[in-house]
This record gives C-alpha cells, sequence and structure tokens, in this order.
C-alpha cells in the first residue's frame, strides 16, 4: 500500500527523484510534470499521461518514447530531435522522423531497419564511419563513408578495387 504524503513531500520527493513518483497515489498533472521535467523516463510510472506529460517526457529525454503507447507524430519528432538513437522505439518510422533521427546522431541508423538509400547517404556523410551499421551499403555509399572518414575502409566488408583505390589515393598515409 503507497503512503499518503502532503503536496509538499510529494513536490519535493520528484524534483530530487523524477521516478519516485512510482511510490505516489493518483498524483496531480503539477507533480507528474515535475517529476518527468526530473527524469523523462518517470514516465513509466504515470497511468495514461496526458500529451503535455508526454512532450515534457522526451524533451528530457528523447527514449522515454520506449514507455509511451501509440505516441503521436508529435511526440515522435520531438523524441527524435531529442536522441536520435530514440528512432529503435519508434514503429515504422517515416523518412522525415529517420532524417532527423540521423540529423541528431548519425549513428542513429543502427536503430532503423532497411534504411533508404537517402538515408545511408545522410548517416555515411556526416559521420563515415556510420557505415559499420549499414547492411550491404552500395558502392557509392561506400565511396562517401571512405570519402568521410580514413577509417570507414576498416568497416567496408570486401571493399572493392576501386574503394580500396580511393582510399590509397586519398589517405596514402595508411599504408
Amino acid at each position: 500500500m503507497k503512503q499518503k504524503y502532503t503536496e509538499a513531500e510529494e513536490i519535493k520527493m520528484v524534483s530530487n527523484r523524477g521516478r519516485t513518483i512510482q511510490f505516489l497515489n493518483n498524483p496531480s498533472e503539477k507533480i507528474q510534470e515535475l517529476a518527468v521535467r526530473q527524469d523523462g523516463t518517470a514516465i513509466y510510472y504515470i497511468k495514461n499521461p496526458s500529451e503535455k506529460i508526454q512532450e515534457l517526457a522526451v524533451k528530457q529525454n528523447g527514449i522515454a518514447i520506449y514507455h509511451i503507447n501509440n505516441p503521436s507524430e508529435k511526440i515522435q519528432e520531438l523524441a527524435v530531435k531529442q536522441n536520435g538513437h530514440a528512432i529503435r522505439y519508434i514503429k515504422n518510422p517515416n523518412e522525415k522522423l529517420q532524417q532527423i533521427a540521423i540529423k541528431q546522431n548519425s549513428v542513429s541508423i543502427m536503430g532503423i531497419e532497411n534504411p533508404s538509400e537517402k538515408i545511408q547517404e545522410l548517416a555515411v556523410k556526416q559521420y563515415g564511419l556510420a557505415i559499420q551499421f549499414i547492411k550491404n551499403p552500395s558502392e557509392k555509399i561506400k565511396e562517401l563513408a571512405v570519402k568521410q572518414n580514413r577509417y570507414a575502409i576498416e568497416h567496408i566488408k570486401n571493399p572493392t578495387e576501386k574503394i580500396r583505390k580511393l582510399a590509397l589515393i586519398l589517405y596514402p598515409e595508411i599504408i
């Protein structure tokens, strides 16, 4: 059985550690807000959080989207803007969400199932080593990765002669 606290005690509790909301009976919207502002993942302990609480939670920690059932497009977008890796917790993310995630963190491509050539290109142009998270990249993607980062060649399985030559031309010191 959960103990009853005064509002002042509840405020102090969740302001210091948002996840303590789990010990409260029917926390008010104000208490929920304070909790997710302190720790977005505290939303896990809130039954049927409002859109406002969801928004505050993902703005504080994009990964909090994992604990939200059927998040709206707005909530999804806010989550990946805060943390690109939140994309892995979104079912069938559209191209726009994927682009936002990649722009926030190119390595978040690892959480995108079957990224399009356009998404792959965006990721490796930003960070060539993102190629290590792309299954079967095209020759174009391999080339862009090598041009962006000298060490990308190390993450390309069976590079073609063209890709090896490109790496040697761009970075002769790697021999």
